[in-house]
Formats: C-alpha cells, structure tokens, sequence
C-alpha cells in the first residue's frame, strides 16, 4: 500500500504544479487584455476629444471674426466721419484761428451743421443713450451715457450729440492718444447708466496735410452701450448642443472678468472670479489662447473649452461645451466595450479559480479538462480583440526595436501572404523585403529614441507618406501613408512601433491623371479661344495667373486659389459662340453686340456646368460679374459673391485695363490701381484689391506682369 500510494504522491505534486502554472499563465494573459481593452478605450476617447478641439476651434475662430467684425464696423463710423469735408473744414480754420471759434467762417452755422451731423450719425449708428423708461416731466439734466463728440486739439468739446459724456476720464486719455494719430479704444466698462459702455476715437488731420505721422487738429469720440449687436455675434448659427457656450473675458487685477452675459443669466460685467481659482477654464484660455483642455466652468462643471483672442483687444473669447454633453454617446460606447471586456475577462478568471481548486485536488484528469477548457475560453477572447483591428482595412502591425513582428492584423497577413501567427516572431525584411522595411525601421529607431527620452505617445507619433520604387518609372511606384505610435514596454516586453499602413498608390496616380487632363483640356480651350480672339491672346491665362496670386496673398485656402485659376482659364469659354467679325471689330458696337460679348461668361457658366470640378468653378464664373454693391445681374450684394468670384472679378478687370486692345493702348499700372482702388466697396471687393496692390509694389508683380502691356503680335 505505501507503494503505491508514493506514485500518486507523485502525481498529485505534479498536477497541482500544473495548475499553478496554467492559472499563472492565463492571469497573465487576463492582466494583458485588460490592459489592451483600457489601452483601445484610451485612445478613443482621445479621438472624440481631437474632434471636439476642431469642431469648438471652428466655431470659435467663426464668432472672434464676427467681433473683429463689430469692431471695426464702429472704427469705420468715426473714420467716415474723420473724413467729412466740412468737418475737417471747420476744425482746419479752427486750427488755423489757434483755438478762437470766433475767427472761424460762420462760426455758429458751421457748428450747427456739425451738431446735425454727429446727431444722425450717432441715431444711425446706435451712438446714443438707451430710450429713457417712464420720462419724469421734469427740467432735470440727465446725465451723459452715450453719444458723439467733436474736440479740438487742446481736448476741449466742440460739439456732441444729446446724452455725450464730458471729455474726462477714460474718454480724455483716448482723446489724447487719437491726437496724437493713433486709433483709440475706450475698454469696455460699467457706464454711468449701469450698463456695458465702450468708446471709440479716430483724429482729424488737416485739410491737404498729406504727411506721416502727423498729429490731429482735433479728434472724433464715440461712446455707445454695448448690447445685442456686439452679444448676439456670440451666438453660432444652428447650435444643436444644449450646453455650448461662447463668452468673452479679459484679465484685470489678478481677477477674470466675463464682459458678456453668461448662459446662466449673468449679466455682462456682473461676474468676476479669482484668475488663480482651480481649473478655471476662463484662467487657462487667458494663460493659453487658442489651447484646448478639460477644465471647470464659472458654474462648476466640468467642460471642455478653446479659446481665440480678439484683434488689438484685452479680450479673449472662450467657447466651451459640457463634458457631459460631449462624450455622452463616447462614454456610453465605450462603458459597453470595457463591459464586454470585462465580462469576458471575468469569466476567465472563473475559470482561473476552477482550474486552481480541481488542480489541488488528486484528480489530475479534471484538473488538466478545466485547464484545457480555460485556454479555449482565453482563445476565444483573443479571438474578440482580434476582431477589433481585423474589422480595419488598413494593415496594422506592431514591432520591436529588432524590427520583430510582435502583431499583426489579417490586412497585413494577407499583402504578406503568410497567416498573422506566421509572421510573429519574424523581422520585417523577411516578410516586406529588405528596402521597405529599411524604410519603416528607420522611422521606427528615431521614435524609439525620442520615445525613450520623452515618454510621450502624442508628441513621438508620426505620419508619413513614403513613395517606393524608381522614380523614373511610375507604374513601378508603390505609394504607402503610414502612422508610426510609439509604445510602451514593460519587463517582459520592450518598446515598440504600432505601424498603421495604408497603400495610396492608387488614389495619387488616378488624382494626378484627373489633374494633367484637366489641365491639358484647359490648355486646348485656351488655344481656341485665343485663335478666335486675337485681341484678348493670353487673357484667360493671365487671368488665371493673376487670381492665383491674389488668393496666394490674401492666404486663402489652397482651393479657393484653385477654383479662381480654373474658373480664370475658362470663363471666356464661351466666345466660341460669337462670330470673329465682332471679336475683332474696333468700335461703334450696337448694344446686341456689346451685351452678347459682356455675356460671353454666363454662355461658359452653362456649357461648363455639368462638369464635375474639385471647387464651384462654375459658380465662380456665373458670379464673376457680380458687383459688392449688389447691382449685378444675379443681385448678390458683399460677402453672398464666393470669394474665388471676387478674386476672379478683380483678377479679370486688372488683366483687361493693363492690357493693349483693339480701341485703345495699355493703361500703366498705377492707373489701373487708382480705378480698382475707386471702385472698391462698390463694384469689387476691397481686400481683393488691396492684396493684388501689395503684390505689385512688394512682390515684384509690376517686374513679373510687364509684358501684359505690350501689344499681341496676332492683333496686328
């Protein structure tokens, strides 16, 4: 009997090791893919994160504009009144007369046609107090809130509207700075009549004073209250969300001061905080604008916010939108996958324990059946995340610092053409070939040793775009995008490179075909059109060449450039329906004539208009014609024109004036500045205009474009 009870001694001692070791191993295994699960969670809540950044970004760099916008509408008010002839007229003599009204021309008529001035500019414009509530009939002098003033050079009021505050304070300091040349700002600030007050001053040169940096014979000072005209720019056009908000602040005294009336009624000024208040999301868009975090709110809640400053201003604006709100369906997704994962893992661990007590038991055939159906559960697990990456169509592997496959997805198994098991273990030479995988593995050894000394994922992480091949031979070309993620080791395994590849070739070759096409049909176009009309060889080719610049200058996006320099090329397409003879012909045009050449572009619009273009060519050429002041054919007025229409209009007047014609020469250049430059804000655009003048005087665009006025050798 103690014979044999020795070997099943034996036996025992050997399952029961067994058992540890099977539910070491499948512990380890659970450890790991609860790892990975939180890891994949990660990074997609780091995703919808990226997106919100933008999305809020957008919308913030949308409302700043509005209020650069309110802004300078205002400068604008006083600049038109700076301007008025009889205003600097009068103070001109005034200047003149050293300060004495009674030297000036009809004194008292000048001053009140000035008066009668500012007073329907500040009723026009909303320089004036708010509607007194509930009138008292009383002989009381109410006190100054809002209104437009006239001071002369020593700072002394001339006139001003009903209502002007008296030139002290705030509004002295501004008067002296616009004396002295400069554009003035009254901050914003809790008026007199307890509501948000502003100013505004500009100077007043002299009449025929035509040097720089001279200071003003008297200065125009505005004063308005703030209200829905400058808070409702604020507001974002189809807002969805329900927590979503855009205010402004400044710094002031250590302290955050919100200038506009909060989501929760606050009015505007009525708030402030302490700048060091913790995670105030109003603190860190003042000591990061532009910057992008999670913080708390006035209110407390946890939001995520951006910031943009506003131009020449002590403003920040800041547009943040509940956490909650934001990641709501984000969490909700993921909570079901870390459940799923964890659900799975706990059954693993069930069986982790099961195998532990059966294999401290002597029944060692049990023991090793539960071990067995542990490793086909752990597999099927492995099996449930590998769905995740085999579910991408791009290749995604990961690899060590030896350039040692430690993962592979299906996509990559199957460009190797071996199974993903297969290709663990193995260097990437062996399976994509020693010239691609020089390629990767250098990129990889440079993240790996920024990685090593930084330790960080989101800074170390690269994207390439590789070409592969023989330049000289293009069908030999292999074109891959690749993301190159550093990952972290750990004592068991070191450092790595998740690489996410995605071969392109396809898509860059069928873009350049559709892009060389394009550009030779536009080339034989051109060269119809230029045989039919003589007089106007190479128009549409400067006039594409011009609108690039402009739009290059104005650094518009690179398809708004695009769309004016195609549109350019082909807007006079449609001569090709007008007979030579009036091509050709020098004067004396009846008016059927003049409007089926003045046309010509709308009979491009329509032949061109079932084509598909990367940009809206053929709005841009239907809307050429449009004029700023909405007195063109389709009536858009200002900023409903698209801008490339606006580059084109400009581009195609400036090409037309600086060129020969059959009826007249080649106007020189200055000229034609001087007739854009007058017919701006009512026929073009001017910023337009304004970026085409600085290209010519400092970027060589007079050098570059000289040879647009010399005379066609075919129009001879």
């Amino acid at each position: 009997m103690a014979d044999q009870a020795e070997p099943e001694a034996k036996i025992s001692g050997r399952t029961n090791w067994m058992a540890v070791g099977i539910g070491a191993a499948m512990l380890a295994a659970a450890v790991a893919a609860i790892a990975f699960t939180f890891y994949f969670i990660g990074q997609e809540r780091q995703r919808d994160l990226q997106a919100w950044q933008v999305r809020l970004g957008i919308v913030a760099d949308s409302r700043s504009a509005a209020v650069n916008e309110w802004v300078e509408q205002n400068f604008a008010i006083m600049r038109e009144l700076t301007e008025n002839a009889s205003l600097q007229l009068y103070m001109t003599e005034l200047a003149m007369a050293e300060g004495d009204r009674s030297d000036v021309t009809d004194e008292p008529a000048q001053a009140s046609y000035l008066r009668n001035l500012l007073v329907a500019t500040a009723d026009r414009t909303g320089f004036k107090p708010p509607a007194a509530a509930g009138e008292v009939a009383a002989n009381i002098e109410r006190v100054g809130v809002a209104g437009i003033g006239l001071v002369d050079a020593g700072g002394r009021s001339l006139v001003g509207t009903p209502g002007m505050p008296p030139v002290s304070g705030k509004i002295r300091k501004a008067v002296a700075k616009a004396l002295s040349g400069e554009p003035a700002m009254i901050d914003i600030y809790m008026g007199a009549s307890n509501l948000p007050t502003m100013g505004f001053s500009l100077p007043v040169f002299a009449v025929q004073d035509e040097s720089e940096g001279t200071e003003g014979i008297g200065a125009v000072v505005g004063m308005r209250i703030i209200g829905k005209e400058l808070f409702d720019r604020l507001e974002q056009p189809g807002e969805t969300e329900a927590t979503t908000e855009t205010y402004l602040v400044r710094s002031a005294s250590n302290m955050v001061e919100y200038l506009s009336p909060l989501a929760d009624g606050t009015p505007p000024l009525k708030r402030s905080l302490a700048l060091d208040t913790p995670d105030l999301a109003a603190s860190f868009a003042l000591a990061t604008p532009g910057g992008f975090a999670i913080k708390q709110d006035y209110a407390g809640e946890e939001v995520l916010v951006t910031s943009r400053p506003i131009a020449n201003l002590p403003w920040l604006l800041v547009r943040k939108i509940s956490r909650a709100e934001a990641l709501a369906d984000t969490e909700s997704r993921l909570t079901t996958i870390l459940t799923v994962a964890l659900l799975v893992i706990g059954g693993i661990g069930v069986t982790i324990v099961a195998v532990w007590r059966h294999g401290s038991s002597l029944r060692a055939t049990a023991a090793l059946e539960k071990s067995r159906i542990a490793a086909e559960r752990f597999e099927n697990m492995s099996k449930f995340m590998r769905l995740v990456t085999n579910s991408q169509p791009t290749v995604i592997a990961a690899v060590d610092g030896t350039t040692t496959y430690t993962f592979a997805n299906q996509p990559a198994a199957a460009e190797a053409g071996i199974s993903a098991e297969d290709m663990l273990g193995k260097t990437m030479a062996s399976v994509i070939g020693p010239i691609k995988a020089k390629v990767f593995a250098d990129i990889n050894d440079r993240i790996l040793r920024n990685f090593a000394d930084s330790d960080d994922t989101d800074k170390e992480r690269q994207a390439h775009i590789t070409t592969l091949g023989d330049e000289g031979e293009e069908e030999d070309l292999q074109i891959i995008k690749s993301d190159h993620i550093p990952l972290r080791g750990d004592r068991d395994h070191p450092p790595g490179v998740l690489m996410i590849l995605d071969d392109i070739t396809e898509l860059t070759r069928e873009r350049r075909r559709s892009e060389q096409m394009l550009k030779q049909l536009i080339n034989t176009l051109l060269s119809v059109i230029d045989r039919r009309d003589p007089f106007s060889a190479h128009h549409s080719t400067r006039v594409a060449e011009v609108s690039l610049a402009i739009a290059g200058e104005m650094n518009t996006p690179e398809l708004v450039g695009k769309t004016a320099e195609i549109a350019g090329s082909l807007m006079y397409l449609g001569k090709i329906f007008v007979p030579p003879e009036l091509l050709t012909k020098t004067g004396n045009l009846l008016p059927e004539e003049r409007d089926m050449l003045a046309n010509s572009y709308l009979v491009s619009a329509d032949l061109l208009r079932s084509v598909p273009f990367n940009g809206p060519v053929v709005d841009t050429i239907e809307q050429m014609g449009e004029k700023w002041d909405g007195t063109g054919p389709l009536n858009l007025h200002g900023e409903e024109i698209i801008l490339p229409a606006r580059v084109l209009a400009v581009a195609n007047a400036f090409v037309g004036m600086i060129s020969p014609r059959a009826y007249r020469g080649a106007m020189t250049f200055e000229k034609v500045s001087r007739i854009l430059l007058g017919e701006s804000n009512s026929k073009f655009d001017r910023k337009p205009i304004s970026a085409l003048i600085n290209f010519l005087d400092n970027r060589g665009g007079t050098e570059a474009w000289a040879h647009y006025r010399e005379r066609s050798e075919n129009a001879d």
